[in-house]
């Protein structure tokens, strides 16, 4: 069964990577977009070409309180959760708190209004895996104490809560479980290897990788994402679903090829490996090719040039070498 797709939206965690991203494909489709953002993790920045729309609303509030959103809403995504490292361990609550609190309201948005509801999780519900690829039958390796609980943990409460919703309440949800997003408006701030790569090769600086490297991570360009996201939207399946790529790269070799994209000079270093840094990520996209026909259509090093590109044109032109003076 596939739907048409819905009119009037609302996206929580709008003003963040995959949000802005999804905001402008579901105006790219003539829908008409509210979204909502915090801005402790979003920027302003992300959305700042959508402002002065017509089918764009910017609702700047906090999903932990009730999402007071008038009119007709036909779908709801959810997204309102930190999501980088340097986010949820700095703000542990609030990522536990959007987790619990912030899908319950979202949840409560979308089952007042009739309107289908998608949760966008997180590969970090399988936890340290030890099976690999991660199918969605997996029920994962977490620790509920340790230092990525906060934001693991807060991933498999929203998943149960939206399940809940669905079987007690009849709310007509998904949920997607998005491994390795990165791309364009990405923080540089945010401790993904991704951007503390860029950032670093860019300014000419030691390229730190953590451990030895042979850990290793699956990752997918943010507009395969939002395609995914939109071809679940639109679809009848419940999910979870896992969206991502099935090609795994060890962190040592995302590191030459930023640095070889980068055309930088810049050292690669190992650092100290953070506890509990999982040794792998790879997604089994099995059923996301089945039921949405979808997997990814952007390549490595396509994905990671644009990146690339973007976050030279955030740094402005470099200043130019100074002149000798003439005596």
């Amino acid at each position: 069964m596939t739907r048409t797709h819905r009119h009037r939206v609302v996206v929580t965690g709008g003003a963040g990577l995959i949000g802005s991203h999804l905001c402008d494909w579901l105006l790219d489709r003539e829908s008409r977009v509210v979204c909502v953002d915090n801005l402790s993790t979003g920027t302003v920045s992300n959305i700042a070409h959508l402002r002065g729309r017509p089918d764009f609303e910017f609702v700047e509030a906090d999903v932990i309180r009730p999402l007071a959103i008038t009119g007709t809403v036909d779908l709801v995504y959810h997204l309102a959760a930190p999501a980088a490292p340097t986010h949820y361990r700095r703000f542990p609550v609030q990522t536990l708190e959007a987790g619990s609190l912030g899908t319950r309201n979202a949840l409560r948005l979308a089952w007042a209004n009739g309107a289908r509801f998608v949760l966008v999780s997180a590969g970090g519900v399988y936890g340290d895996p030890q099976h690999a690829p991660q199918s969605e039958s997996y029920w994962g390796n977490v620790n509920p104490v340790g230092p990525r609980s906060a934001h693991d943990e807060a991933m498999r409460y929203s998943e149960a809560l939206t399940m809940a919703h669905r079987h007690s309440r009849h709310t007509d949800t998904a949920i997607a479980r998005v491994f390795g997003c990165y791309g364009p408006r990405m923080r540089p701030d945010d401790g993904r290897a991704v951007p503390t790569f860029i950032t670093q090769a860019l300014a000419g600086q030691a390229i730190t990788v953590s451990g030895d490297g042979s850990q290793t991570r699956s990752l997918c360009h943010v507009d395969d994402v939002v395609a995914a996201l939109l071809a679940l939207a639109d679809s009848d399946l419940a999910g979870p679903v896992n969206i991502g790529s099935p090609a795994e790269l060890s962190m040592a070799h995302l590191a030459e090829r930023v640095r070889a994209l980068a055309q930088s000079a810049s050292p690669i270093t190992f650092v100290e490996r953070p506890p509990e840094d999982p040794q792998s990520r790879r997604p089994d996209i099995s059923l996301a090719a089945e039921r949405l026909g979808w997997s990814p259509q952007v390549s490595l090093d396509n994905g990671l040039h644009r990146t690339i590109t973007w976050f030279e044109i955030q740094a402005g032109p470099k200043p130019a070498p100074p002149v000798a003076a003439l005596f």
